[in-house]
């Protein structure tokens, strides 16, 4: 099993830079609706089905890159076919989706913190030392997801506080998994 994820971990860490990419893009999605709270609900639907959308791309071409090498491949297949799924769903509803906006946003990042969790603990069999905050922060967008879905009346009212520091936590786990990614590159260079 170790040598499975470090194998996958070898093949992964050649892409280090999309995760970098992703997270980048998550921080700007965060600060940019912070700014604009009361233009952000409206255009959030079609940023987030965007972001979304490009997600699920990204995600599709590292697993498809690295199905010979990675054994796990399918989970980051199956991530990356659920992001392009949502993201087609709300780009192709803009008005629908404002309505249920709190329910797509809260299974994604629902989705997100898991996926995050199953990764810090991929890094950690490997002998990463900073998997704890990555297990913190997938733990964080689990939360912000879990109060999204519990109470979506109010989440209406928050969901552009809510999503913003979704955005940014999922942001800074990504950057951080990208720095560790790239850290077991150069060992392995």
């Amino acid at each position: 099993m170790s040598t499975s994820i470090l194998s996958s971990a070898q093949t992964a860490v050649k892409n280090w830079w999309i995760s970098l990419l992703i997270g980048i893009l998550y921080i700007i999605a965060g600060v940019w609706v912070f700014q604009t709270p009361l233009e952000s609900y409206v255009s959030l639907s079609i940023i987030f089905s965007v972001f979304i959308f490009v997600s699920g791309i990204s995600q599709i071409a590292l697993s498809i890159s690295s199905k010979n090498e990675m054994p796990d491949w399918g989970w980051y297949l199956a991530g990356g076919i659920l992001d392009l799924i949502i993201g087609v769903l709300l780009i192709t509803h803009p008005l629908m989706t404002m309505a249920i906006l709190p329910f797509y946003v809260g299974f994604w990042l629902l989705f997100q913190g898991f996926m995050a969790i199953g990764l810090s603990f991929q890094l950690k069999s490997v002998g990463t030392p900073s998997w704890g905050w990555l297990l913190f922060l997938g733990i964080l967008t689990l939360l912000f997801s879990f109060l999204l879905l519990a109470n979506p009346i109010l989440a209406g009212v928050s969901i552009v506080y809510m999503t913003a520091m979704a955005f940014v936590t999922a942001g800074i786990f990504r950057i951080i998994l990208a720095f560790n990614l790239k850290k077991i590159k150069n060992t392995f260079d």
